[in-house]
């Protein structure tokens, strides 16, 4: 309790202003990133800002690996991970654990969410939080997301071409990764050339503006901490298919039948990735049950092997391990060096 009201008290400045904070929880897919962001969030009087591309979408409970949510405090009547009855966006505070989650649900998942959109809304949630004395914590694993708002991108204002799409999704990736670098390579050195819609999204800026668009970035206006969480590759397997084993146990089978059945394409299941990919192939007779789940377990950890990729480039990230992080003495540690941080004491803290 102490902590809590010493972490209330120093969101202020030494001039009496609120100070902008914004607590960064990120780290390759399986890590355990939500329970940390929940702990962290009871201990600091904090809310979570979802920073994942597919918990956006209605419906994507077991596959996005929403953490059961509810629109009470108190926990009663878990609106996840049960089958959606409806797509349609909510609107309503979302709560886990009584902690409050934001950025979540928000979006039809036929539709389309670009990075620019969710970094708007991200920036505004961020400023209500610190508008309430409260800490805000953005945690996930979309580097674009995280990326774009701890180094401030300033996104094309290029409006979406429907025409150019469909021509464009005609074209394989690998030839379009290769048009993007031949074009703007400096582009294509700051997104994830493995995925398809974001590097038609990059080729269509750069058609509609017909100039390379240089990526400037401006220093968003918070005081930033990152805390990434990581593991060995060999605990990491481990830890993914223990996910999958569990997640299939728990319906993901019945949840891709669920969003097929109020009206999730065959095409929009394929561009959401992962689960939703290889299961919707499932379901659609294309592979057996044991090379879904062996093909899923392959994709998940070459995508936990990019986000690396990405994460790694960022500075000044205090990394601990998922290890350290389950014993007392490793959450003692990153606690102090959080409450460091809320003092303004950074010369205290070590990053790499």
């Amino acid at each position: 309790m102490k902590q809590n009201q010493a972490s209330k008290k120093n969101r202020k400045s030494k001039k009496g202003k609120k100070a902008n904070k914004l607590l960064v929880i990120l780290g390759p897919t399986a890590t355990g990133k939500s329970d940390l962001a929940i702990y962290l969030a009871k201990l600091f009087n904090g809310e979570i800002i979802s920073a994942d591309s597919r918990q956006i979408y209605k419906g994507l409970n077991l596959g996005s690996g929403k953490v059961p949510l509810s629109f009470s405090k108190t926990n009663k009547n878990n609106i996840s991970p049960k089958l959606a009855t409806s797509l349609k966006p909510s609107l309503k505070p979302l709560y886990s654990q009584g902690v409050r989650h934001h950025l979540i649900d928000i979006c039809h998942p036929q539709d389309y969410f670009s990075a620019a959109q969710y970094q708007k809304l991200a920036y505004q949630t961020i400023n209500k939080i610190n508008q309430r004395n409260r800490l805000p914590i953005l945690c996930g694993g979309t580097a674009l997301y995280i990326v774009s708002i701890c180094e401030g991108w300033q996104f094309p204002k290029v409006k979406p071409n429907q025409q150019l799409r469909q021509q464009l999704e005609q074209m394989p990736l690998s030839k379009l990764a290769a048009q993007l670098k031949k074009i703007d390579p400096n582009r294509a050195k700051n997104i994830d050339l493995r995925n398809k819609r974001r590097v038609i999204r990059a080729l269509e800026i750069l058609a509609q503006q017909n100039q390379i668009v240089p990526l400037i970035k401006k220093s968003p206006p918070y005081d930033i901490f990152i805390v990434g969480l990581k593991t060995d590759k060999t605990r990491l397997k481990k830890m993914i298919k223990k996910r999958l084993d569990h997640r299939l146990k728990q319906g993901m089978i019945e949840e891709v039948k669920n969003l097929k059945k109020l009206g999730v394409t065959n095409d929009r299941l394929e561009k959401l990735g992962l689960e939703y990919r290889w299961v919707n192939r499932y379901l659609e007779n294309q592979v057996s049950y044991q090379e879904m789940k062996q093909q899923l377990l392959t994709a998940i950890w070459h995508f936990a092997k990019r986000q690396m990729t990405w994460f790694k480039k960022i500075p000044k990230v205090y990394w601990i391990t998922t290890s350290k992080i389950q014993q007392q003495q490793g959450k003692q540690e990153l606690n102090q060096k959080i409450q460091f941080w809320l003092n303004g004491n950074k010369n205290k803290i070590t990053t790499n």
